[in-house]
């Protein structure tokens, strides 16, 4: 594991070295205080002195004022190295999860991987910042203390070394249980972040449901676990932590006994015993500095596990090997034997399926809900992968060309509308990110929505909220497609892009759809047969594939199960309308 996470320190290496040498001068600094308080107690005070004293005060006065530099160094630089790591790891995670497909984001929960990207990635930094700063600092004052213990007492040392590898092997049985708690609290904030998300998002559906008391009582089950896995750990650490500190302590009470004595025996004088004990409070600040070390790094490697964990995460769907970008696109789509299926042990959506789409050509998919309609939209942009068969544009497989080029030539409106949080510019704009703004300016009056636009007081400006809520459905469904005019694609897929709209809206957006189908290969998915009239093909689906094809004034003129479905829905309008 630390061989993954060392390589972080690579770009910092620079201001990483000079952390160390502050943390350095620091150690060393401290280490000088006993013995000038030895040679006060023992030889300035009873001489009378006076004048080394004060040059031994004002040497180290500069020495502490240059502590105070070092200190802030480390304080404030320090943490940096720790924060631009976290910085890199956050980035290489999100560039990752860049890559992910679809069905990555299909099992998982968002607060889940939000807690991937914050909580975790924080404990890690402070992990960067304290660990090896806290080690370096602990192995110099040990030395140095040590060694300057030994030469003033040789028995106190040895009694101190015995405690001190009790103190240890104390630490080291104890990690393990703190390990695994940890672990736990990350697992459970993970969970109580995806519960948040998942609560805030529906907000509005509890509260038409009048649903706030259930959700609390759930947001209580996962608060609940929450605290009881904090509980653990603060049981692992409040264990580790007292027992710790109670050997410190005994060591100290020992020392202050047993230095008594032989002072009083005459073993060593008073300015070696305060020297000692001096010496021996330094040495016990490594000890904890190891202890709290101890805790931080199975905090810090739990949140770096999982880190690792998501990094490990191959996507399923990617460019192989040699594969091509697919240019000046005429539009052919071909689903040659097509068999899919979401879940492997599940029965296929598609089966065998094929159907061919001629360079513009306006296609629309009717038939009832779970027959693969909206699955085909998916598996052009190469969004899943087809379990056999292939499916091609332009007579490439899409499995041979690269998901850029794939996915630039193809634009999507579907029924659920996405707007960034952000201005109306920005998610239009978001359709050709270089574009210009009297580019977007066209796209929107293409898609109708310049007038609308221009009525509101911030106009291209205006903010519309999470998820695009400040705005009607119409709007929202006319802003996305402004953005793929921007785009421009040569191929089209609208998936149910009108099904959500009263009548009015659907005009309006039926006719923006219908300009920006114009020149285009498109493919329609509808429920309201009233949209796709005009297509050059209409192809019903059933559950065993294909089961009408031909235009609609064909497929009327055959009076089949289309001619039926189309009859009942107009029925069903007269009979609600009059």
């Amino acid at each position: 594991m630390l061989h993954r996470f060392i390589p972080y320190y690579k770009p910092h290496m620079r201001l990483f070295i000079l952390d160390l040498c502050a943390a350095f001068f620091l150690a060393v600094v401290d280490l000088l205080f006993p013995l000038y308080s030895k040679e006060v107690v023992n030889t300035f005070i009873p001489n009378a002195n006076l004048r080394s004293i004060l040059i031994f005060g004002a040497v180290l006065l500069v020495l502490y004022v240059m502590r105070l530099g070092a200190q802030y160094f480390m304080s404030y630089w320090g943490h940096m190295v720790g924060a631009r790591m976290e910085y890199a790891m956050r980035q290489d995670l999100f560039s990752h999860l860049q890559t992910m497909d679809i069905s990555f984001y299909d099992k998982r929960k968002t607060g889940q991987i939000m807690s991937r990207l914050v909580g975790d990635l924080r404990e890690i930094a402070e992990l960067a910042h304290h660990g090896p700063e806290d080690l370096f600092i602990s192995i110099i004052m040990l030395v140095g203390s040590l060694s300057i213990l030994v030469r003033i007492n040789i028995i106190l040392t040895l009694i101190t070394f015995v405690l001190v590898l009790i103190l240890i092997y104390f630490a080291y049985t104890r990690r393990k249980g703190m390990k695994e708690a940890s672990r736990g609290v990350r697992h459970h904030d993970a969970n109580m972040n995806a519960k948040i998300e998942n609560s805030i998002s529906g907000i509005r559906l509890s509260k038409s449901f009048t649903n706030e008391e259930f959700e609390e009582e759930q947001f209580a089950g996962f608060n609940y676990s929450h605290l009881r896995s904090r509980q653990a750990f603060f049981q692992a650490m409040g264990a580790f932590e007292a027992g710790s500190n109670f050997l410190v302590n005994l060591l100290s009470l020992l020392l202050l006994v047993l230095g008594g004595i032989f002072v009083i025996r005459g073993t060593i004088d008073m300015g070696e015993l305060v020297a000692y004990l001096l010496y021996s409070n330094y040495f016990m600040q490594p000890i904890r500095r190891l202890i709290q070390f101890t805790q931080q790094y199975e905090t810090g490697i739990a949140g770096f596990e999982r880190f690792c964990e998501m990094m490990d995460i191959e996507p399923s769907i990617g460019d192989v090997e040699g594969a091509i970008d697919l240019d000046e696109v005429r539009g052919e789509i071909h689903f040659d034997n097509v068999t899919f299926s979401y879940e492997e042990e599940s029965d296929g959506v598609l089966v065998s399926f094929d159907l061919r789409i001629a360079p513009g050509e306006n296609v629309a998919l009717v038939g009832p809900s779970g027959v693969g309609k909206s699955t085909i939209s998916k598996l052009i942009p190469r969004f899943y992968d087809v379990h056999s068969g292939s499916v091609k544009i332009d007579g490439h497989d899409v499995r041979d060309l690269t998901l850029e080029s794939i996915r630039r030539n193809i634009g999507m409106v579907e029924q659920d509308v996405f707007l960034y949080y952000g201005t109306i510019e920005d998610n239009i704009l978001y359709g050709r990110l270089d574009a210009t703004k009297d580019e977007v300016i066209e796209a929107a009056k293409a898609a109708n929505i310049h007038d609308f636009i221009m009525t509101l007081p911030e106009g291209y400006d205006t903010i519309v909220g999470e998820r695009g809520i400040l705005l009607s459905g119409g709007q929202k469904q006319r802003i996305a497609i402004a953005r793929v005019f921007l785009k421009n694609p040569p191929i089209l897929i609208l998936d149910e892009a009108t099904s959500s709209l009263d009548n009015e809206n659907e005009k309006i957006i039926q006719q923006s759809l219908e300009e920006l189908s114009q020149g285009r290969t498109t493919l329609s998915i509808a429920h309201r047969l009233s949209t796709i009239v005009e297509a050059d093909r209409v192809i019903l689906m059933g559950k065993n594939g294909t089961e009408e094809e031909g235009t609609h004034a064909e497929l009327m003129a055959k009076d089949g199960k289309y001619a039926a479905l189309f009859k009942a829905q107009y029925s069903e309008i007269d009979e609600r309308y009059g």
